[in-house]
């Protein structure tokens, strides 16, 4: 538990009730605040500091410490506090389904230098642990094309597939293939959709030189419309964890 915290709040005479009145946000948000590695957002963690009389980093030091790329940075804190996501990927296998040396060779064929390279798997591992290793980790909803599981080296992507369809049989991870006999669809770019418990969904976009986080409320209602479209071009979860494990396009 977050001892830090619990003090500072004694100390004011404060509880998570009345700290949560003064931030004009839930009481469930701020008693969250209590489990150790959950990190409140940017704008509430300095609030918060504010009215307990202490320094961010000394709340929460996770917060300084991390070695996110500064423009990832807000998406992960959204990510790592969402009840659900939901995403569509139409090149690679999802961030938070890859594996380890999926992750690194993805991240090889961009100009970066061997470090950064080894720096961001690290991350995006870190990032796996603090989605899926919570004590009530978010629901998680992935759309990917087949062409997704067709790019790769053999040896490489062998593994990754077991690790897709190890997740995939998780009861809060759901993966749906769209198969490429459907045709065309409205997938033409990478996003992921998060879902909070008092706050409105906010979405990730993908581009080739970072990402964008998207929190106006019609641009992530045209991408929760897309998300529903592709959605419907994929297969049923059991189908498509046969068609993982069948691999007809190795035959």
């Amino acid at each position: 538990m977050n001892e830090v915290l619990r003090n500072a709040l004694s100390a004011k005479g404060l509880t998570a009730e009345t700290l949560a009145a003064r931030l004009g946000i839930d009481a469930k948000t701020v008693r969250r605040w209590d489990s150790e590695g959950r990190i409140p957002q940017a704008r509430h963690r300095a609030a918060a500091a504010e009215a307990l009389g202490k320094d961010v980093e000394e709340l929460w030091p996770e917060s300084v410490r991390r070695r996110d790329v500064a423009w990832f940075r807000p998406w992960r804190e959204q990510e790592s506090a969402s009840v659900s996501l939901r995403g569509f990927e139409i090149g690679v296998v999802p961030g938070l389904l890859q594996t380890e040396d999926y992750a690194r060779a993805v991240l090889s064929t961009s100009p970066l230098h061997l470090d950064e390279v080894e720096r961001l798997v690290r991350i995006r591992l870190e990032r796996q642990k603090a989605v899926f290793d919570r004590p009530r980790p978010p629901m998680c909803v992935f759309v990917l094309d087949q062409a997704v599981l067709m790019r790769g080296q053999p040896d490489l992507m062998a593994t990754q597939l077991a690790q897709l369809i190890a997740m995939a049989e998780r009861p809060n991870v759901f993966v749906h293939v769209i198969p490429l006999e459907a045709g065309l669809h409205p997938g033409q770019a990478s996003f992921v959709l998060a879902s909070m418990h008092d706050s409105p969904d906010v979405a990730w976009l993908d581009d080739q030189a970072s990402g964008r986080l998207v929190s106006d409320p019609g641009q992530v209602a045209s991408l929760t419309r897309v998300w529903d479209a592709v959605r419907g071009y994929a297969l049923p979860r059991d189908l498509s964890i046969q068609l993982l494990k069948a691999r007809p396009w190795l035959t």
